[in-house]
Order: C-alpha cells, then structure tokens, then sequence
C-alpha cells in the first residue's frame, strides 16, 4: 500500500513539476521496492506475495493509462490525481483507528509503537506545513488526519501507560 502511495504522490510531483514532492517519494519507492523484494525472497508465501503485487502495479498502470490518456487536459489530471493521492493517504492514517479502539477496550497501549507515532506526527506535520506553504491542499489536507490520530495515540500512551515487562525488568537488577 505505502508503495503505491509513493508511485502515486511521485506522480503528482512530477506532473506538478515538485522538486521536493519528487525527490521524496522517489527515494520511498524505492525502500519500498526493496522491501518487498527481500520480503518475497523469504516468505514462504511466495505466490501470494507475487500475485498481490502483481494486482497493485496493475491498478497502479490501469490509473496511469486513465490519468495520461483519457485525461487530456493537465490540471484536471493534477485535480484528479490529487484528489486520489489524498483521499489514499487519508485512508492510510485513518486505517489504525481499529487498534485505537482495541486499546480503549484493553486499556493497554501494548499494540501501538510509541516512536511510529512520533514519527508519524512529525511527518504528517511536516507535509501539512509544506501544502500550507504551497497552497496547495492535496498536499495540506490530507495529513491533518495524521497529526490528529497522532495526537490520539499519544493521549492513549499518556492514560495507559505500557507496563514493562517483568523479565525484563529482572534482567535489569
């Protein structure tokens, strides 16, 4: 998913003519490609692997061949593209809202990684100041879920906190 995601904001980049949108999704591709190379070479699961990935960069050309040949004019291309680039990244921050809801229930925050929401807030951030830099809400708007799920988690880090384990805790004496 997040390698479609890239493909796709590097797309926006570079029909909007984005430097910076370019540079990072280029680089994301990339450790995204790599990751699911070295993911196939040991998972056992190896067809599965493949036919999944074989399915996105089908959607993925399938999306390409639309946006380049059946959209023929540019800024109803970028509009588009955009739009689906930002309506998939908030999909993608909105997607984890079922651990939130595990850990209310569980009152354990065992199952949300603290330095992934750190990571994500600064990242969601980061993005949403830059659209804001650019006037640019595709880039903007669809980051505010980030943030704002972010914060949640960090609230739920804050009422329950993870208890250490007790080996661990032995292994320290």
């Amino acid at each position: 998913g997040r390698g479609l995601s890239n493909l796709s904001w590097l797309s926006y980049g570079v029909l909007k003519g984005d430097g910076t949108l370019i540079v990072v999704n280029a680089v994301g591709a990339v450790l995204q490609t790599l990751y699911i190379l070295v993911y196939l070479h040991f998972s056992p699961q190896k067809r599965a692997v493949l036919l999944q990935t074989a399915t996105l960069l089908g959607v993925l050309l399938m999306g390409y061949g639309y946006f380049w040949l059946l959209v023929p004019d540019q800024e109803a291309q970028l509009q588009q593209l955009g739009l689906f680039c930002s309506v998939f990244t908030i999909s993608m921050y909105l997607s984890p809202l079922a651990d939130l809801a595990k850990v209310i229930h569980t009152k354990s925050t065992q199952c949300l990684s603290f330095s992934l929401t750190i990571a994500t807030l600064l990242t969601s951030s980061s993005w949403s100041l830059y659209g804001f830099r650019l006037k640019d809400p595709y880039i903007m708007v669809p980051n505010l879920p980030g943030i704002l799920t972010s914060f949640i988690r960090l609230w739920l880090f804050w009422k329950y906190p993870q208890k250490q384990d007790r080996n661990y805790r032995l292994l320290q004496t």
